[in-house]
């Protein structure tokens, strides 16, 4: 079995590739500090405790397994701490990768798939967006995404680094099994809270913005299921390790959500209702986020398996039964 080294692979969406890369006859090697994600979640190969900002710890671990390629996921995530916080954003997201990819570069490893966002795009000049649409981003976390990027793109034409670049939309489910599932603290993402206020583990589900110009008023987002993105992260390493070339794809359903109707979804699943509250416009959103996947199903034959209400079904299942106390 080959090892692939998944740098941020103990947390949600890193956790469920490493259990995709698994069932593809792969060995992933978890590289992570746990300061994001669970060493619960590790079943599927090795863990390796260390930051991708230490460069000894990252020699040590790559010359022990030798992998043909690394996944890269280790990131700072959330747009509104990255507005308040913007240095630790950059520290982390761009100066931990261009550590990691030193690290790879002196180890010999040339192929790397990168998890990127669909905030590189910032504000939509159209939907659903392809990969041309123009990037800029209007937050710190869009923008050092973009850093890396540019910074990937640079190490491919100088030194002969290919990089999957995989930009995906609003991730949400869980493993069916109930094996992992998405576990934030503070939780900070729709589906998880409005999951709790339904379950009365919240007082309520706070909807920020309704005055934007679609067709409720609230934000659209384009909801991926995670395993359709771990999906997508393992076809990427297979294309490298068969010699293929450099890329960055959408990776979403190509189908718009917005957060009314998706508490509606939520509500008509759990069963029952809970307290809505209204506030202003955050910070670092964008109205509306939906992918065009065309490129990703022409270059990697991709395409997503599950829809909405696969998503909030396997979250259910994970929050109600397995979500650690």
């Amino acid at each position: 079995m080959s090892n692939v080294l998944v740098a941020g692979g103990a947390g949600y969406i890193g956790s469920h590739t490493c259990l995709d890369l698994f069932n593809k006859g792969f060995t992933p090697v978890v590289y992570d500090n746990l300061s994001n994600g669970h060493a619960e979640f590790v079943k599927w190969g090795p863990l390796e405790n260390g930051d991708i900002r230490d460069r000894d710890r990252l020699d040590q671990v790559l010359a022990k397994y030798r992998p043909q390629a690394i996944i890269h996921f280790a990131a700072a995530i959330e747009v509104g701490e990255s507005v308040r916080d913007p240095g630790a954003y950059y520290d982390n997201n761009v100066s931990g990768t261009i550590t990691l990819l030193r690290a790879a570069q002196a180890a010999g490893i040339d192929k790397i798939v990168f998890s990127s966002t669909c905030a590189t795009y910032g504000i939509p000049k159209s939907t659903p967006m392809d990969e041309t649409h123009p990037q800029s981003p209007i937050n710190p976390y869009g923008r050092s995404k973009l850093m890396v990027e540019q910074i990937l793109s640079d190490y491919d034409r100088c030194h002969g680094m290919h990089s999957f670049i995989l930009r995906y939309f609003n991730a949400a489910g869980a493993d069916p099994e109930g094996r992992i599932g998405e576990w934030h603290s503070p939780e900070t993402h729709a589906i998880p809270i409005a999951l709790d206020a339904a379950l009365g583990r919240r007082s309520h589900f706070q909807l920020n913005g309704t005055d934007y110009d679609t067709r409720d008023g609230s934000c659209v987002r384009d909801f991926v299921h995670v395993l359709d993105l771990a999906d997508a992260h393992s076809r990427a390493v297979e294309h490298l390790l068969g010699n293929g070339t450099s890329h960055a794809l959408n990776l979403g359903t190509g189908t718009g959500t917005t957060v009314k109707e998706l508490l509606d979804t939520v509500r008509r699943f759990v069963g029952r209702e809970f307290e809505i509250k209204y506030g202003p416009r955050r910070e670092g959103d964008s109205p509306a986020l939906v992918a065009d996947n065309g490129q990703a199903r022409r270059t990697i034959g991709w395409a997503p398996r599950h829809d909405l209400n696969s998503i909030i079904e396997t979250a259910l299942n994970w929050h109600a039964n397995h979500l650690p106390a």
